[in-house]
């Protein structure tokens, strides 16, 4: 997909900081990053969300994306750190490719990712038995 930013990094048109390659994924580091050492890990073949990603796919970048977490974490002596994929405009993400944030968080260092919303139990439960069936 040759207007896709990731794909563009992935073939090697766009440089990047790149810190992990294998057959199926790469990952870099964000050029507008949360906090150092915040990584994008993306699928080498374009998926637009996790959605439409096969499960081999989705397995491949969530044992990188532990390793890379471990290593990134380990290199800005962070503490902690958050695992997001966002999948959609409205949740967030910026390009249609499916990524893997892994961002290190500090103690101090003010991002707080999202607030809550009160959900009565009736809703909760209609909402929980509406998910089940959909597993199904």
């Amino acid at each position: 997909m040759p207007d896709c930013i990731f794909c563009r990094i992935i073939s090697g048109e766009i440089p990047s900081h790149k810190v992990y390659e294998d057959d199926q994924c790469v990952a870099f580091l964000d050029i507008a990053p949360t906090n150092v050492g915040h990584v994008l890990i993306v699928p080498k073949e374009h998926q637009p969300t996790m959605i439409e990603a096969p499960d081999e796919m989705l397995a491949q970048l969530c044992t990188v994306a532990r390793r890379v977490a471990q290593a990134a974490v380990s290199a800005v002596q962070a503490p902690a750190f958050n695992l997001i994929v966002n999948n959609g405009a409205v949740a967030g993400q910026l390009v249609p490719h499916l990524h893997i944030h892994v961002i290190p968080r500090f103690a101090d260092d003010g991002y707080r990712p999202w607030g809550h919303v009160a959900v009565p139990a009736d809703r909760m439960a209609r909402i929980a038995g509406d998910i089940r069936s959909r597993l199904a």
